[in-house]
């Protein structure tokens, strides 16, 4: 799967000269007007996804696809998709890139939205914040700044509630990436957290009507399914395997905080040092002008005291914007099992 990730942040490059203009044409004025406020995404293109990761999906198997749609004013329509196709290693003359505009090509010529305006991606667990994607998604919003990533999470859908969220890198890590410099000091002047990494815009679904008359039909003509699982004080292994990945990723982040307490310690260990050097010289040149001596010459301190390289933060600052979501997915399953505790002890303490 890493080849296709890396070839989807290239694709998007490649692509930019026939999307990226078509698609600030249609409601953007300038390029400083790129924020996207709401994403609608017509029903069709949910279906596709969830049954792109039934046929293609496995447990921990990524599925990722291109959203075609069109920008109109601050809103981004997604009217179609098309998956990207699962290809090996081996598979050395499989050109991503020509693959997507043969395909949006088609798409044209049969008068369907063909713009390109961002991917999706299957997720596990929400596990989806990683080098790979933001590589990706970086390379998306650089060539077509209203892009978006949707993130499809199959176990949590399957489990009774839709799991899809739309997800933009913000405009202080777009421009960190372009610098590439993801030292402490570049993220601290750029005043960036994990939590402000991604900003997740609002989606809404939208059905013609004609779509909307036949759910209800098809909801009439439905037989009522047993709901009394909702109030199942069981928990599954859900709140367990988040657990677990949560862990697993506290334990990768404890290095890197070794690393950086280490840089600390040299650094200050190295300033205390110049200190005492820069008095050493005061005093002895204060003796030599009291003796009506030669001062003594001046010396660039920053070659006789060489700066410790800092480690890198970016592997750091995803590992905790992971651990970030691990939480929240925590917060929400345990927010509805206490609910159903506190409510199974009420019922009991009525009816006793």
């Amino acid at each position: 799967m890493a080849s296709r990730k890396e070839g989807t942040g290239s694709s998007a490059t490649s692509s930019s000269s026939t999307t990226g203009t078509a698609g600030k044409g249609k409601g953007k004025g300038g390029p400083g007007d790129s924020a996207v406020k709401q994403v609608q995404i017509d029903g069709l293109v949910v279906l596709k996804i969830i049954k792109h990761y039934q046929e293609e999906g496995q447990v921990t198997e990524v599925v990722q696809g291109v959203l075609l749609g069109l920008v109109v004013e601050d809103w981004l329509e997604i009217t179609n998709c098309f998956p990207f196709p699962q290809h090996t290693e081996d598979d050395a003359d499989f050109d991503e890139a020509q693959y997507q505009m043969e395909m949006m090509r088609s798409l044209r010529h049969v008068n369907i939205d063909h713009l390109h305006v961002g991917w999706y991606q299957s997720t596990y667990y929400g596990s989806f914040v990683t080098q790979a994607l933001l590589d990706s998604q970086f390379s998306y919003q650089h060539a077509i700044e209203e892009s978006a990533i949707l993130i499809y999470d199959p176990i949590k859908t399957a489990q009774g509630s839709l799991s899809l969220k739309a997800n933009r890198l913000t405009p202080k890590l777009m421009e960190v990436c372009k610098e590439k410099d993801f030292s402490p000091e570049a993220l601290k002047k750029a005043n960036i957290t994990f939590e402000y990494m991604f900003e997740e815009v609002p989606i809404v679904i939208k059905n013609s009507h004609l779509i909307n008359v036949l759910m209800w039909e098809l909801e009439k003509k439905s037989a009522v399914a047993d709901k009394h699982e909702l109030l199942s004080l069981s928990s599954s292994n859900h709140l367990g395997k988040n657990l677990q990945l949560l862990m697993d990723r506290v334990d990768e982040m404890s290095p890197d905080i070794v690393k950086y307490n280490t840089y600390m310690r040299n650094t200050s260990k190295q300033q205390q040092q110049k200190h005492q050097y820069q008095q050493r010289r005061q005093q002895e040149n204060t003796q030599r002008q009291s003796r009506e001596g030669p001062l003594l010459p001046e010396e660039d301190l920053s070659k006789l005291f060489k700066p410790p390289q800092p480690p890198a933060r970016m592997d750091s600052l995803l590992i905790a914007g992971q651990i970030n979501t691990y939480c929240q997915n925590i917060k929400e399953f345990t927010a509805q099992n206490l609910g159903k505790l506190f409510m199974a002890q009420a019922l009991q303490e009525y009816n006793n």
